[in-house]
Parts: structure tokens; C-alpha cells; sequence
């Protein structure tokens, strides 16, 4: 008998370099000291955060022997919290938005497992600009769904638009751009990002 299923036991055996270097950083820190060990593998910021996290972090501990403390919110997040970045996204991209608008998630990697699992079906396509984030492909096919690279323009990885456009058929369910690009630090311009959408 297996412990594992089969797709999981392949995910496993081509698992990600980048969480491959992570835990090896961990150990060469612990083998030659933290201070000889610069480790770029995962975004891990290396400065503090502003004082106002500090600061809602001790009232939320200021909170925590109050009953439901800690309790669940809503699927979305908290309204309160989903307003507030509302706000601040719709000063930001210039559109007006609202909290029905805003669903918050644990990191980048959780909101595009729950959107996949949303919306694709066995043997839908996603489009992303080569190079892209290597977990991009795992978090497509945790729900069926096939990663289709696209390679991008030399020498600044701009978005080649008419490989893209070659790329979209009848099986394409969704592109996923992000900029800055991971891990180019591409930040792609309004005019590609138009015509992109067209």
C-alpha cells in the first residue's frame, strides 16, 4: 500500500529547486554561520516591517484574551479589513472599487490555488511569460489545468504580444501576469498590458 497518490509521489520527485536552495541555505547557514550565507533562493524580506505592524501586532496581543479573539471570519476576510484596502486600491489603480470587490488570502500562492480550483476544468490552459515562477506549473495542475509558457522578447522580457497571441486557443482558461515579474523584476507597461487585454 502507498501513503502517497501518484500525482503527489511525481510532484514530490520534481519538486521545486527554489525550496530545494532554501533548505540547503538553511543548512550551510547553520554549518558556516548566518553571516557568510547570503541566501537569495525565496523573497524573504530582510527588513524589519514598518512600526505600524509592530504596533497592530501588540493590539491585536492586547486582544487576545477576549472571547472569539481569534475567531473565524468570513470566507472573503475580514469587512472591515476588505474595505480598507478597497479604499486604498481604488486611490491606487484609479478605479473605483469596493470591499465585493477584495478577497484576502494567506500570500499570492494560496488566493491562485483557490482561484484555479474556481475556475479551471481537466486539460484547461494558462498562459504565463517565460521565465516565470516554477510553482506556477504545480498550482495549475494541483486542479488539472496545463501551464503553457510563453517566452518573452529579448533582451528585457517584455511580453512578445504575438506569441501570445499564437498561444490563446479554444483550451485557454486564464494568463497569469504579475509585474514586477517573478523572477525577472520585469515591470511591464501600460501599452503591453492594453493590448494584452485586447
Amino acid at each position: 500500500m502507498f501513503l502517497l497518490n501518484q500525482k503527489t509521489a511525481d510532484q514530490l520527485g520534481s519538486s521545486s529547486l527554489i525550496r530545494k536552495m532554501f533548505e540547503t541555505g538553511i543548512e550551510l547557514k547553520k554549518k558556516y554561520g548566518a553571516d557568510k550565507v547570503y541566501d537569495f533562493s525565496l523573497g524573504n524580506p530582510d527588513l524589519p516591517p514598518p512600526p505600524a505592524v509592530a504596533a497592530g501586532l501588540a493590539d491585536i496581543a492586547a486582544k487576545a484574551t477576549e472571547p472569539f479573539a481569534f475567531g473565524y471570519v468570513p470566507n472573503a476576510g475580514a469587512p472591515a479589513v476588505r474595505e480598507e484596502l478597497a479604499k486604498f486600491l481604488a486611490a491606487e489603480q484609479g478605479h473605483p472599487l469596493t470591499a465585493q470587490h477584495c478577497m484576502l488570502c494567506c500570500g499570492a500562492a494560496g488566493a491562485i490555488n483557490a482561484l484555479f480550483r474556481a475556475v479551471l476544468e481537466e486539460g484547461d490552459e494558462v498562459l504565463v511569460p517565460a521565465p516565470y515562477f516554477v510553482e506556477y506549473g504545480f498550482y495549475a495542475g494541483n486542479f488539472g489545468g496545463i501551464l503553457r509558457p510563453v517566452p518573452t522578447l529579448e533582451p528585457d522580457f517584455s511580453l512578445d504580444l504575438e506569441a501570445f497571441a499564437a498561444a490563446i486557443g479554444p483550451k485557454t482558461r486564464a494568463i497569469i501576469i504579475n509585474s514586477p515579474n517573478n523572477p525577472t523584476g520585469k515591470i511591464y507597461a501600460r501599452e503591453e498590458l492594453a493590448q494584452l487585454g485586447k
